[in-house]
């Protein structure tokens, strides 16, 4: 089944949102979206997703790498394998990464590449992405991620009625105020829901240790990068030791090797590949497979545009583990936008459909206002 690129377009958005997202390390005040569409010799055509979600300007950034760097080296390429996408694309541009110390954007853009083959040949199967991944079941569970510290309760509630039973909202901007926040959230909880936080790398060891000496008692799903995801695993260790609470990173962990040593050294409860960030499809199988095969709890990582999201879900659908779909519920037209037609949430748990690959496109209609450049490249 060899396939030859006979088309590469890039698409950048940006969306105005009335409510900022907060995050311990900055505030995002628009949503953005790079989108990969790719068509083969045969007629068919895969979209995929690149990460960009903050700083808003990277973007613009990434679809230039997209334009200029990958885009000719995908149209040298007959493809027999997606694999080979990543493994071709990764070793081409192994020495520009160290060279430009852009290691993160290159990744990315490869990982949107990736994406969009996988659509492709999932389609010439006549099967839905999930099934060729090895998966049986269409239903996903997911959880409202990426609520803010503030009005809390009330979007909670607003979730809750969308048909969520799991939650994830924001800290890192002090110990006090977030511990207010949880111990609120926690009384307003109904049986059976759960509650996780995320930290986004806020803390240093010191401040993660007073943290979770305030918290323990408080039932939490997982504490999500309470500390620096490159921090030594000394410093994981410790904090796993101090508390039955799971903890969890996975987004900003890049490289089969580092990921297999995070697996093998135990102290995260919950691993979050983002399939957008690093290792699009082709890479995070195999970590899937580590992680699920020690016992961890696979929760994909995801908060961009509807191609992403959906393909995250494809993967978690594939894997056969049990994890949380993550489900940004702050505002943003590119999710539902940009994969039409969008999964319903019906108690706490999407489906996806049945279309082969993907199953779903950008409804470029809905988000043509949202269009800041687009271009075909050339061959």
């Amino acid at each position: 089944m060899i396939t030859s690129v006979k088309s590469v377009e890039v698409f950048v958005y940006r969306a105005p949102i009335k409510t900022p997202v907060m995050t311990s390390f900055g505030t995002m005040f628009d949503r953005p979206a790079v989108i990969i569409k790719i068509d083969d010799n045969e007629g068919y055509t895969g979209w995929g997703e690149i990460w960009c979600n903050y700083p808003t300007c990277g973007a613009e950034h990434r679809a230039k790498l997209l334009e200029t760097t990958f885009a000719p080296l995908v149209y040298k390429m007959d493809i027999n394998d997606p694999k080979e996408v990543f493994k071709y694309l990764t070793k081409s541009t192994h020495t520009l990464a160290i060279q430009t110390a852009e290691i993160g954007p290159i990744a990315q853009v490869i990982s949107g590449i990736d994406i969009a083959i996988w659509d492709i040949f999932a389609q010439k199967q006549n099967k839905p992405l999930y099934q060729i991944l090895g998966g049986n079941e269409a239903e996903v569970p997911v959880y409202a991620s990426g609520i803010n510290p503030v009005n809390t309760l009330r979007t909670i509630d607003r979730a809750r009625k969308e048909g969520f039973d799991a939650f994830k909202i924001k800290v890192g901007f002090g110990h006090d105020n977030d511990i207010e926040i949880i111990k609120n959230v926690q009384l307003a909880m109904l049986a059976n829901e759960k509650l996780m936080v995320d930290a986004n790398q806020a803390w240093e060891l010191t401040e993660a240790i007073d943290f979770f000496t305030r918290i323990n008692k408080i039932p939490l799903n997982w504490v999500e990068e309470p500390i620096q995801a490159d921090r030594p695993e000394n410093e994981w260790q410790k904090l796993s030791g101090i508390t039955n609470i799971p903890l969890a990173a996975g987004e900003n962990i890049r490289g089969l090797d580092i990921f297999n040593r995070k697996i093998k050294d135990g102290n995260l409860g919950v691993i979050q590949p983002d399939i957008c960030k690093w290792g699009g499809i082709s890479a995070n199988i195999m970590v899937v497979k580590g992680i699920l095969k020690n016992g961890i709890n696979y929760c994909p990582h995801f908060l961009g545009g509807g191609i992403g999201l959906i393909a995250s879900a494809h993967l978690l659908a594939g894997s056969g583990g049990d994890g949380m779909l993550e489900v940004d519920f702050n505002q943003n037209p590119l999710r539902e936008g940009l994969a039409n037609p969008f999964p319903k949430i019906i108690k706490s748990k999407i489906t996806l459909n049945n279309t082969p690959g993907l199953g779903v496109v950008p409804d470029q209609t809905s988000v043509e206002k949202y269009l800041v450049y687009h271009t075909q490249i050339k061959k």
